[in-house]
């Protein structure tokens, strides 16, 4: 099944998860040899073997990547073989930790918990919680 051109990435029409793990590969492994795609659901041997476990990225080598679209996973794949560019993971990194600010304080009320500045301490007296109980 290896390509000797590079690596394969086994797919089929309309996988997200697919997508996802292509646009990881090319923000993240610009160096990463060409990409070939095989569609499985062509095959009935490669979608017995497949099916439930694309999108499957493999090397020349026959070493397989699942679960590729998690960028951390992907990252040590690329990493491993000398192709990951190092300043787009570390952006990607930079990004998404910014993306998800900490919550400041939470307030708890009936048994659930409001996380955020946003509450303020007025909200948290109006439902007889306090302002940072966890």
């Amino acid at each position: 099944m290896n390509s000797t051109a590079g690596l394969t990435l086994f797919t089929t029409l309309g996988c997200h998860l697919c997508e996802a793990l292509e646009a990881w590969l090319a923000r993240l492994g610009p160096q990463a040899p060409a990409l070939r795609r095989v569609e499985i659901a062509d095959d009935a041997a490669l979608l017995a073997r497949f099916g439930e476990r694309i999108p499957v990225l493999e090397d020349a080598a026959g070493n397989e990547l699942e679960r590729g679209f998690e960028p951390a996973r992907l990252a040590a794949w690329l990493e491993a073989r000398g192709w990951l560019d190092h300043a787009a993971w570390q952006q990607a990194q930079d990004t998404d930790a910014a993306a998800k600010p900490e919550p400041e304080g939470a307030v708890m009320q009936n048994g659930r918990r409001y996380f955020g500045s946003s509450l303020g301490s007025s909200f948290g007296s109006s439902l007889g919680g306090s302002k940072g109980e966890a």
